[in-house]
């Protein structure tokens, strides 16, 4: 695992995208795996302006976003769907049919998921997997546990969890309480990871993902056994390394 220091936010975003575009260059037929949230939204836009200035291409890249909450349709202004066209699909070049997301409007939860597992598979997995991380040390929407999950699955959310993402909402009581996301084992599928944190409420989870022991209560921590996993984090967020 290679941890990469950032001055602020900003600098984290840039060096974030720096790597992701830089991939994108290199193969320009990219499988990308996606992260939301609020983390990465500065990465996309630089990525944007990239685009904008003709230094990346992404008309041959392909998607797959880690999640979806379940039961919001693909056109709800708090669906993931929404928020990748919103934050990043709509300003670049991107063919829309090569974008990704778990079917969240799928009330059949084992149903969606085989689903998305498939074309997961059938893409080869991601060359990149972009991840955030929660601050209980989350990945995709995959809480702590007894176990490490493996393929695409259902999950109740976490009262931290809901309380963290209800910023993006009107009310706490909006907030979905269920979610479909890839697992574990599919994240971990990657050819490379890219784990980008800001901010100290993030400072325990980093810490525990880079130097706790490997252990399900902290999802992230898995981290430390894949053979290409950089960590782009900045001064509050790697306070407690």
């Amino acid at each position: 695992m290679k941890v990469i220091h950032a001055k602020d936010y900003n600098d984290m975003s840039r060096k974030a995208a720096n790597i992701i575009s830089a991939q994108v260059i290199l193969k320009p037929n990219s499988v990308l795996g996606l992260a939301t949230g609020t983390t990465p939204i500065g990465a996309y836009h630089q990525l944007i302006d990239w685009f904008k200035k003709g230094d990346i291409d992404f008309s041959q890249v392909s998607t797959y976003n880690l999640d979806e909450y379940r039961g919001l349709s693909h056109d709800d202004p708090q669906s993931y769907h929404h928020f990748m066209r919103e934050n990043f699909f709509d300003h670049i070049n991107i063919n829309v049919a090569n974008t990704h997301v778990p079917d969240g409007s799928n009330p059949n939860a084992e149903e969606a998921c085989s689903e998305y597992d498939k074309i997961v598979a059938a893409a080869g997995y991601p060359d990149l997997q972009l991840l955030g991380i929660g601050n209980n040390g989350h990945i995709g929407f995959n809480e702590p546990d007894d176990h490490f999950s493996k393929g695409t699955h259902c999950v109740n959310l976490t009262e931290s969890t809901i309380q963290a993402n209800s910023r993006l909402f009107d009310r706490i009581e909006d907030v979905p309480r269920q979610a479909y996301t890839m697992g574990v084992q599919t994240i971990m599928y990657a050819r490379m990871i890219l784990v980008i944190a800001s901010g100290a409420a993030k400072a325990q989870a980093v810490h525990d993902m880079c130097a706790g022991p490997v252990t399900p209560s902290c999802p992230a921590s898995i981290l430390q056994l894949h053979t290409n996993c950089v960590v782009v984090a900045d001064e509050e967020a790697l306070a407690l390394l």
